[in-house]
């Protein structure tokens, strides 16, 4: 205590340390510099410009080629960030290049834009096979051809039922049928649709992006994995040099087929029809929430937790539950303690609903390929404009083409022809958070109605077996 009553402001100077908040400018810096950078702060206690200011080009590239591949530190590669304008390619594909979660993905909207006709990928394959070359593209065309027709019947329809608003100008109004014709026209457009996409994504994403793409089944994926490969080194050289096709995933689709031939061996194929199904939910969930609620406020273990809270009357639990979610708003973040409970759902969704479904990253969600086994959708806007035996001859002749694609080619093939308006069945494990997410942006009046009416039925369904959940879900409707 005396060495440290002597100390005072003659013999001690306590160094300021200053609140600093800076970008580390791209337009100066490469992004490997900048991963570099931010990297060397765990050994070197100098500010982020001073180091960066050391580090050169080539120095940036050594490193990563001696710690980041290796020594394996993959995590210094999500500070390199790379930015791609992906045009002109299939939504099929775009399904591929979309499939990582932790990348931002901004996409062409067939909602507020006509698709032009012709604006459809020929798959390779095909190149072997003249007469169904000839058949599929004879296919598409009459499908972007069906689409237009739609589209002029179903603008003609709504003029009758949406009057002209007093101050609306005739193109303002025109663009506002057109809209609501598009957003259900689009259903009969197929999966071989040119699309554009901007992503946004670190470097060790984008490794495994690429790794992915160049390891399909379909050659279209494989030549974008070697495109985004070759344009993502121009920012990032070092960080996805050895991004390649990967054998365990170039198998896999065939040994899931195997699986399937086994598990089908000897049954006759049984297809329901149930759109929304709650598979599995946890019985243990209150219990579990309320634990992970009062873990955070308290200094015990979490099996001590957890006694209490079984020890608890059930009004009890429920109150803890109220207290943290109450007062939680439209556009507010739930607490991460509510991803302690999981829901597992079956859904039957056709192909346009699907792409917009998946955009909900965090969640786990397992598709079967695409088909048209499990019939179509028809979005009330054409029903109700009488045009229904336009709209079911379209997708009948995809359906044809689509078998003879399958018999005489590949079903991944055959997948280009499918329409989006086809239901695909997936497997999808959302946790409690993601849902109040999902359900507060996809039963907006906004969302597409192929897509609000199923997630109105999964929000009914666990509301029924865990009413006390979703009382403080605050929906946008």
């Amino acid at each position: 205590m005396t060495e440290l009553a002597g100390i005072h402001d003659t013999q001690y100077r306590q160094r300021q340390y200053h609140r600093r908040v800076y970008p580390l400018d791209a337009r100066l810096l490469t992004e490997e510099q900048i991963a570099v950078a931010f990297a060397m702060t765990s050994r070197v206690p100098d500010p982020f410009d001073v180091i960066a200011q050391r580090v050169s080009e080539e120095k940036a590239a050594d490193f990563h080629e001696r710690w980041v591949l290796g020594y394996g530190h993959a995590s210094v590669a999500e500070h390199a960030v790379v930015h791609l304008a992906i045009e002109n390619i299939s939504r099929l594909a775009c399904d591929g290049l979309e499939d990582n979660r932790l990348a931002s993905y901004t996409e062409k909207s067939s909602r507020y834009q006509v698709i032009d006709a012709d604006c459809f990928h020929t798959p390779a394959e095909l190149d072997g096979h003249p007469a169904l070359k000839r058949e599929y593209e004879t296919t598409c065309r009459y499908l972007f051809a069906v689409y237009q027709q739609l589209i002029d019947g179903c603008i003609e329809y709504l003029r009758c039922v949406h009057p002209q608003r007093g101050r609306e100008s005739d193109s303002a109004y025109y663009l506002r049928l057109r809209r609501i014709a598009t957003d259900g026209c689009r259903s009969v457009l197929p999966a071989a649709t040119l699309t554009n996409v901007g992503i946004t994504a670190n470097a060790r994403t984008l490794e495994h992006g690429i790794s992915k793409l160049m390891s399909s089944e379909l050659e279209e994926e494989r030549q974008l994995g070697e495109a985004v490969r070759e344009q993502g080194r121009t920012v990032t050289p070092t960080l996805i040099k050895y991004a390649g096709e990967v054998p365990y995933l170039k198998q896999r689709p065939q040994v899931q087929r195997s699986l399937q031939e086994h598990l089908t061996e000897g049954e006759e194929k049984l297809l329901s029809s149930v759109e929304v199904r709650l598979v599995h939910y946890d019985q243990q969930a209150e219990d579990k929430l309320a634990a992970a609620l009062l873990y955070g406020a308290s200094e015990l273990d979490y099996s001590a937790v957890w006694d209490r809270v079984q020890a608890m009357t059930a009004g009890q639990r429920q109150r803890v539950i109220d207290d943290s979610l109450s007062g939680i708003g439209t556009h507010d973040a739930p607490p991460r303690e509510l991803e302690v409970v999981d829901y597992t759902f079956e859904f039957l969704l056709d192909y346009g609903a699907f792409r917009e479904f998946r955009r909900h990253r965090m969640q786990t969600y397992l598709p079967q390929p695409l088909t048209v086994a499990h019939g179509v959708r028809i979005p009330s806007v054409i029903t109700d404009a009488g045009l229904d035996t336009l709209f079911a001859d379209a997708t009948g002749a995809a359906e044809r083409t689509f078998h003879k694609i399958c018999e005489g080619l590949s079903p991944v093939v055959a997948q280009y022809v499918v329409t989006h308006a086809h239901k695909r069945r997936l497997l999808s494990k959302l946790n409690l958070r993601e849902c109040y997410h999902l359900f507060k942006l996809r039963t907006s009046p906004m969302a597409h109605e192929s897509i609000r009416e199923p997630m109105l039925e999964a929000l009914r369904l666990v509301s029924e077996v865990h009413p006390q959940f979703f009382r403080h879900l605050q929906l946008r409707d």
